[in-house]
């Protein structure tokens, strides 16, 4: 009975724990749901903060930053109108009719009035930091950083061998801190807000909204997400948008001399060309990253006052005889997209068709129509307007506004090997003159050089291929090993690729045969630079070239 009693008693208290432990979890769980929708509230409270300032500042700061690409595009213009007289476009993507003395005296005397500025700005003021030191949360002063970046569009304009492309993203970084200052934004959301800025200043200048978005992307933040995807895309796209009202839009790249689409044999030079260009990339991001290294700086700054105009005078030397080494990298990129072998107006056997306008703008017509000693040894070698292309056969056309020049419509070896010979000296003049002009103090940027290096490399090489392969056009090559390089020098081959095809304006059908050398470039560069050296290279915002 007693036993009986005494396990009933302890059924009884069991019952009791038992219910009471379930009363406490109830209490548990309804403590936590309560919590857990209090921190959803606050989440949702939070994200419709988030979006009221992500959509102000992809519309306001992105239409600011595009004012600004358009007034820097405008300040270039009048820059070249100044120094050397001409206005870059399509119809003269480079200084080729300006006289060599004019050249020689315009790149020497604005390296060395951006010397003097630049020996003060970086000696008795604030020191303005890279982008990626801005992402990084270092402040932009802000005059300084305007002074910075007019000197980078001043050079080139005067026809220093440098890319003009850090310029608005440095301003859209510097216009990116104010904004955060506004809003009071935390660190991490500073952060974004600065690198998409900088990358919608990219895209702004080019009319290139991809890029913008994935350079912020790969680059500068190294992640891709939704959020980040959806704000810089939305920016660089409001940027580019408002500055093509200012500085109109035209392709950036004439390649309407290239094939209606892709074949066999391109898909499998794009393999090869990818690999080649991963290779020559790897290389110049190396050189651009000594560069910028061995710049004048700290007791060595009074080195920019003689080195900085010392890489005019080499550039205007070199110039004389090489005028698309000069600037930010169009003349000599263009030299590639333009090479073409056939008779203007007249499809060649891989059904490209070069136009009368198009050949009469061709930088081998300009080169071989100007009045010194080359235009005048390649007119006697029979090369003329239609792209540079030579042999027997010739024909002469009138391209409207243009003088009669003197075209042919087939190649033989001589003409192919003088060709090559110009492709190459621009290359490797291209390439030495940007690096020389980086080491001696300049700031400036090597995405546009990168591409000019990547389409004369292309043309060379598909000068070649077309011999054995005619259904393909050297103008398609040359897109495909523009993108390449590019790809292996910024270490970046979505922005590479999307930067090449929206400066070109090239049909979507080539993103295949382009994607595949970008791939090949990517993994050759990546392999080479990790053999080449143990320590990370120098991130591309703090080489010249790469922001």
């Amino acid at each position: 009975m007693t036993k009986a009693a005494s396990t009933g008693k302890t059924t009884s208290d069991d019952a009791k724990l038992s219910n009471a432990a379930s009363n406490d979890a109830v209490s548990s769980n309804a403590a936590s749901t309560a919590s857990n929708n209090a921190a959803s509230n606050n989440a949702t409270s939070t994200d419709w903060r988030r979006i009221g300032w992500l959509v102000v500042a992809s519309l306001v700061l992105g239409a600011i930053i595009g004012v600004g690409a358009g007034l820097l595009t405008l300040l270039l213009y009048g820059v070249e109108h100044v120094m050397l007289g001409y206005v870059e476009g399509p119809s003269i993507p480079g200084p080729f009719a300006v006289p060599w003395i004019r050249r020689a005296v315009s790149v020497t005397a604005g390296l060395f009035i951006a010397a003097v500025i630049w020996y003060l700005l970086r000696t008795k003021t604030t020191k303005v930091p890279s982008v990626k030191k801005a992402v990084a949360g270092e402040r932009m002063p802000w005059w300084q950083t305007v002074v910075h970046v007019v000197l980078q569009i001043f050079i080139v304009g005067s026809g220093a061998s440098i890319g003009r492309e850090v310029a608005p993203r440095e301003l859209g970084a510097m216009l990116a801190q104010r904004f955060c200052d506004v809003f009071h934004l935390e660190r991490a959301d500073r952060r974004m807000v600065v690198a998409v800025a900088a990358g919608a200043g990219l895209g702004g200048v080019y009319d290139a909204p991809l890029a913008g978005m994935f350079f912020a992307a790969e680059i500068l933040l190294g992640s891709i997400s939704i959020e980040t995807i959806a704000f810089g895309l939305g920016m660089s796209a409001t940027a580019a948008y408002v500055a093509s009202l200012i500085k109109g839009h035209h392709a950036f790249y004439d390649i309407t001399a290239m094939q209606p689409g892709e074949t066999s044999s391109l898909m499998l030079f794009a393999l090869v060309c990818g690999a080649l260009c991963g290779a020559a990339g790897a290389l110049f991001r190396r050189g651009s990253s000594w560069a910028e290294s061995h710049k004048p700086a700290g007791k060595q700054s009074l080195g920019l006052l003689w080195q900085m105009p010392l890489a005019g005078v080499l550039t205007g030397v070199v110039a004389t005889a090489v005028p698309q080494v000069m600037g930010n990298g169009r003349a000599a990129a263009q030299l590639g997209f333009s090479t073409f072998v056939g008779a203007p107006g007249v499809a060649s056997s891989s059904g490209a068709v070069q136009s009368v306008v198009a050949a009469a703008a061709s930088p081998w017509t300009l080169l071989a129509n100007g009045d010194d000693a080359v235009g005048g040894w390649l007119r006697g070698l029979g090369f003329g307007g239609a792209a540079g292309s030579g042999a027997s056969g010739g024909a002469s056309v009138v391209a409207p506004g243009a003088a009669s020049v003197h075209v042919v419509s087939s190649i033989d070896l001589h003409h192919l090997g003088l060709m090559l010979a110009i492709l190459a000296v621009t290359f490797v003049v291209k390439a030495i003159v940007t690096l020389l002009t980086i080491r001696s103090g300049a700031s400036g940027g090597v995405l546009q050089p990168g591409i000019a290096l990547g389409a004369t490399l292309g043309a060379m090489l598909g000068l070649m291929w077309t011999l054995a392969f005619p259904a393909d056009s050297i103008t398609a090559c040359a897109l495909i090993g523009a993108a390449a390089l590019l790809s292996a020098s910024q270490q970046a081959p979505l922005m590479a690729m999307c930067l090449v095809m929206e400066l070109t304006e090239a049909p979507i059908t080539f993103f295949v045969p382009v994607g595949l050398a970008v791939a090949a470039s990517a993994f050759v560069s990546s392999w080479l630079l990790g053999r080449t050296a143990r320590k990370p290279v120098a991130a591309a915002d703090d080489v010249p070239a790469a922001v």
